[in-house]
């Protein structure tokens, strides 16, 4: 056992010890070390922090959002078609700690910022919806909100805020299990629950800490029978040794499961990552397999050939067809 559990260590940014998001976490973690600080960039944006390091034992940041509440999404990310997508940072970085992450190469610390104004979130998401009618918006771009709920409570809050507007689309994609923090909510056809699965023998050895495929595929049965829009996300399709036989038994589990008919939509996607995170994550990562496979660069991102790319996703498409 570690011994020093995650979040053992709470920082506080001076004007949101008050905030009733900061009483409800020092509720859930009475026992933590509690450390009051100016700016959480002290902390998060030192130099010399070693990300997996610190993963191990990740500390809490609280902190107040100051500009920024909405970005667009990247061109690396599918848009499903919507013409205005965007993305929030609720947090700064993720509870889990996945080898492919692109986090490991943005920051360079592994603790967790979490930023407690969500009204400030909310009233500039009014703005842009004001201006332009309809927007497609990521709450776990850069994160995984729903494993952090029992925490925020800000799935819930968001749902609660995307009700009254029905111009507004979001989509809350997780690894998580934690369906039953949100459960006994009434569903909105304007929220998609999106899960990323992978075969079990992936997640064992590249998605740390994450759920079993067997808990997420059944956290997606429950949610759909509730009554919510579920997107399933075989994304990022890896090259590892026996790729094929591994994604074929993820799709068969998939069609035994009887899922599959239910679902909104399958997304798929290869493995990619903006060209500078993906230089420092792999010079950081001589641990783990992902990086050993071929990689170009091609406008500012770092992908399999595009013959390897090709193969994989028509390889799946033609499984799940």
């Amino acid at each position: 056992m570690n011994k020093y559990p995650a979040y053992s260590t709470i920082y506080i940014e001076n004007g949101v010890e008050n905030s009733p998001v900061t009483k409800r976490i020092l509720e859930k973690l009475p026992k933590s070390n509690l450390i009051y600080i100016h700016d959480y960039k002290e902390v998060f944006n030192r130099p010399n922090q070693n990300f997996q390091a610190q993963k191990l034992s990740p500390k809490l940041i609280l902190a107040r959002k100051k500009d920024n509440f909405l970005y667009k999404g990247s061109s690396l990310a599918p848009d499903f078609g919507e013409e205005n997508f965007f993305y929030n940072a609720l947090l700064l970085n993720c509870p889990y700690n996945c080898d492919y992450c692109y986090l490991q190469g943005m920051y360079s610390s592994g603790n967790i910022v979490l930023f407690v104004n969500i009204d400030d979130y909310f009233e500039k998401t009014d703005e842009y919806l004001k201006r332009l009618g309809r927007i497609y918006l990521c709450l776990s771009y850069d994160t995984d909100l729903l494993g952090m709920e029992s925490w925020t409570g800000y799935s819930a809050s968001w749902i609660e805020f995307a009700r009254l507007r029905p111009n507004l689309i979001l989509e809350l994609r997780t690894k998580s299990a934690n369906w039953r923090s949100i459960q006994d909510i009434k569903p909105i056809p304007n929220l998609i629950l999106a899960w990323t699965l992978s075969p079990q023998n992936i997640v064992e050895k590249y998605e740390k800490k994450t759920a079993s495929l067997p808990a997420r595929i059944k956290a997606i049965s429950s949610a759909m029978d509730a009554g919510w829009d579920v997107r399933v996300c075989i994304d990022p399709i890896l090259d590892v040794p026996g790729w094929k036989e591994e994604y074929s038994g993820l799709v068969n589990i998939l069609k035994e499961s009887g899922v599959l008919p239910r679902v909104r939509e399958v997304s798929l996607g290869s493995f990619r990552m903006n060209k500078d995170y993906f230089a420092r994550v792999k010079n950081l990562r001589k641990d783990s397999h992902i990086y050993l496979s071929e990689f170009i660069t091609e406008d500012g991102a770092s992908f399999y050939p595009l013959s390897k790319r090709e193969e994989m996703v028509h390889f799946l498409q033609e499984k799940l067809i």
